[in-house]
């Protein structure tokens, strides 16, 4: 791990190393170290950024500036954003710290080619030293701050001392108008925030672009999305051209849609200096990457989500034929909503279908909103949007987020479904449409549009009330359960405290399957690197704080808290993680579940802890536990007594659940049943991959995964009957519940007491589960 050093190779660097080197800097050595084509480089540390602080005295100079800030105020904001950059680029760096960044930087090429994961082919590429300096904002203290896209990159750098420049006014960056934004918003001390500047190898990109391992208008993890253009990729990234568009399915890497754009200018390095040239319009209408490189890019893609195990968003660059992975970032905006999304969307587009259309474009972030027209035209104009304008401009960069969070919907001329624009709003929440070409010019200030974010069209006027009403009709069609009364409850699987609130609100019967593992992700750090550093209550009132959330907004339903079932290469991805995962060839099959607890009890007592803390001192006693990956009934009992040292004793208000996920756990039902719980959850998805001896993320074999093979389906007759005779409940929260209603009826036939669900599918299999109580009630 590294620690107070001031420049740090990629290949010196990991996951680990994120306080140090920033979220980028530790994404590039992480692919670096596992094969992932990067150009190579090296990261001038945040603790050189603290440290030029202290050596000049700035700290109480940007004090000062703050204690004046407005937020707000754009004026004011800007007009702070200027003052605290002025004086740091002002500012002259340590001799010594500059002697070290000119020596890294002259012998960038020479190390590059030394390093044994790139080839000298890749190496050959990089005879001139041109280089990008990126920015990446990073808090030690805050490990789950998202700063992306608030700093600067500065591209084709040549010569040590312009180098040198480029980081201080990276670090300049640190205060541009958008990040002192987002730090006010979110109550970060602007002081304890560090920046990291890698310094990069430039690819000289003759096709550029982004790509996403989900498709991120839909949410589908069986497409990844990929956009390309002609040249640098700074273009794509801030909507300035609209890119060609492909999607790609993910399973036979056949591509299922593409969509050419004509491209009219393209950044180019020219003479060591980044240059805007026209493209003509044969050229620009072309495909912009062949066949062959969208397979290889979402190849690559795949690769990075299987190590990450995260869909990513992926920045991208092919020169000469080789394709270099620049960065990569978690997709903020993802989650697992399936295809009863697509018809909510289809129901609710009902409602514009006979309206004039004004407009079109690519639809970006669905949903359908009115208001009124705010054209803007430069960034110090986003002061004139207000609450419920709709925002017109030509493409939008991270300083318009402030106008955006006051716009009910956006609309731009440039940019695809990877713009700023279109991330922004799908994190936003709202409605927006890209690519329109001329949406400044047909659209009028102060005039009323109404904007379909699904369709990528606007239309002439706001919606009337009683669109309004039909619209929320529409919208509501899959929270609002049908008049179905059944004796089989429906619990939902849930992870993240996001959408709690809402799905609360629909009628489900509490929380089959809470699963720890997003919770804990969102912590940041290896629970035992809080052990180690004494910082246990940290960690025990963020999981409890979590968990409170589940527990308050489904009161008095129960919330089945499924215990941390991390497998070591999932835990080593945590910071601090390295120091006490081990490497394992087959993690499924690893050092996971209840055997972890036993030999190392540390972190599930913490978790413990939690439960308590929410039962005992919040009061919510709605809260129970769910014990993963028990191989034998000797570990049960084992971990049974661990929790009872911890008086979480079982009784009508605390039940004890068993996920059933394990051969063994079917074959020994019965005896897991007379060791003492209260019930089982089957975990369809572990279960059929470990009878059936397949893996369904191996391409290769996904095919011969299915639920509904008659051993699985024995498997689950013979648990569901097994928890009747020993009176206890039995369920099921894998994705076959969801998936295939005539698996969840046959269930309901053989006795099962409740069947745990994705938010999205409760309608149907509500209707599916009563249809089958009815047919039982007519058969007798």
């Amino acid at each position: 791990m590294v620690k107070n050093k001031n420049i740090v190779w990629f290949d010196e660097i990991d996951h680990d190393d994120i306080g140090m080197v920033g979220g980028k800097g530790a994404n590039l050595g992480e692919m670096l170290k596992s094969g992932i084509p990067v150009p190579f480089g090296f990261v001038v540390t945040s603790y050189a950024y603290f440290n030029f602080l202290e050596v000049t005295q700035l700290k109480e100079k940007i004090k000062h500036y703050l204690t004046l800030l407005k937020h707000k105020d754009p004026k004011n904001l800007q007009q702070t954003s200027e003052n605290i950059r002025r004086i740091i680029v002002k500012e002259k760096i340590p001799a010594e710290l500059a002697g070290e960044i000119m020596t890294a930087y002259l012998a960038l090429s020479k190390r590059a080619k030394k390093s044994s994961k790139l080839s000298e082919k890749l190496t050959s590429l990089f005879k001139l030293p041109y280089v990008a300096v990126r920015s990446s904002a990073t808090a030690e203290d805050l490990p789950t701050a998202s700063f992306a896209g608030q700093q600067e990159t500065f591209l084709n750098i040549s010569g040590e001392s312009n180098v040198v420049r480029k980081v201080q006014e990276a670090w300049a960056s640190l205060f541009t108008p958008r990040a002192i934004f987002y730090r006010e918003e979110q109550k970060f001390d602007h002081l304890k925030v560090g920046i990291a500047v890698p310094v990069q190898l430039m690819v000289n990109s003759e096709t550029s672009g982004v790509m996403f391992t989900v498709d991120p208008m839909t949410n589908d993890k069986n497409r990844i999305v990929i956009e390309g253009i002609y040249g640098l990729g700074e273009l794509i990234v801030q909507g300035s051209v609209t890119p060609d568009h492909f999607s790609v399915d993910k399973k036979t890497n056949e591509i299922l849609e593409r969509k050419i754009a004509c491209q009219t200018k393209m950044l180019v390095k020219k003479d060591g200096k980044t240059k805007e040239v026209n493209i003509s319009q044969k050229t620009g209408g072309r495909q912009k990457i062949s066949d062959h490189q969208i397979k290889e890019i979402a190849r690559l893609g795949k690769l990075l989500e299987k190590h990450y195990f995260f869909p990513q968003d992926v920045e991208w660059a092919i020169e000469k034929g080789k394709i270099f992975i620049v960065q990569t970032r978690p997709i903020t905006t993802y989650k697992k909503q399936g295809q009863k999304e697509e018809n909510k969307t289809t129901d609710s587009n009902k409602v514009t279908q006979d309206m004039q259309i004004l407009l079109t474009g690519d639809p970006a972030s669905p949903g359908i909103a009115s208001g009124s027209v705010k054209i803007i035209t430069d960034v110090r104009e986003i002061g004139k949007v207000y609450p419920g304008d709709v925002m017109v401009t030509e493409q939008t960069n991270p300083d318009y987020v402030p106008a955006m969070k006051r716009a009910v919907a956006i609309v731009t001329e440039k940019g695809g479904r990877t713009s700023h624009a279109a991330i922004v709003s799908r994190e936003l929440g709202i409605p927006a449409v890209v690519g329109t070409g001329n949406a400044t010019k047909v659209l009028k200030n102060g005039e009323f549009v109404t904007v379909n974010g699904a369709k990528g069209e606007i239309y002439k006027g706001a919606l009337t009330s009683g669109q309004k009403i039909e619209l929320r009709s529409a919208m509501a069609g899959n929270l609002q359960s049908p008049i179905f009364k059944t004796a089989t409850k429906i619990y939902v699987n849930m992870a993240s405290p996001d959408r709690v609130v809402e799905v609360s609100k629909m009628n489900f019967d509490g929380i089959g399957l809470l699963r720890a593992e997003f919770m804990i992700a969102d912590i940041g750090t290896h629970p035992r690197k809080l052990i180690k550093e004494h910082k246990e209550k940290l960690f025990i009132s963020k999981l409890a704080a979590d968990l409170l959330k589940f527990c308050q907004a489904f009161s008095p339903r129960p919330v089945m808290y499924r215990a941390t079932d991390f497998k070591p290469n999932e835990y080593r991805n945590l910071t601090g993680g390295r120091e006490f995962e081990p490497e394992e060839p087959n993690p499924m099959l690893g050092f996971r579940g209840v055997f972890r607890y036993i030999k190392d009890p540390k972190v599930f007592e913490l978790e413990l802890e939690a439960i308590k803390m929410v039962r005992n001192v919040y009061g919510f006693r709605n809260l129970h536990l769910m014990l993963p990956f028990v191989r034998t009934v000797a570990e049960l009992i084992e971990i049974k007594k661990i929790i009872a040292a911890c008086k979480l004793l079982r009784s009508p208000s605390f039940k004890l659940w068993l996920m059933v996920e394990i051969p063994s756990n079917v074959i020994l039902i019965d005896k897991f049943c007379e060791a003492g719980i209260d019930g089982v959850s089957i975990g369809s998805n572990d279960l059929t991959m470990l009878i059936l001896g397949t893996d369904r993320d191996n391409t290769e074999v996904a095919r011969e995964f299915d639920e509904r093979n008659e051993a699985v389906t024995w498997a689950i007759e013979r648990v569901v009957k097994a928890c009747h005779k020993y009176k206890i409940t039995s369920s099921i929260c894998g994705q076959a519940a969801s998936d295939y209603p005539e698996l969840v009826e046959k269930m309901v036939s053989w006795g099962i007491t409740s069947v745990s669900v994705n938010p999205d599918a409760y309608n149907h299999i509500k209707e599916t589960v009563y249809n089958a109580e009815k047919k039982l009630v007519n058969k007798k």
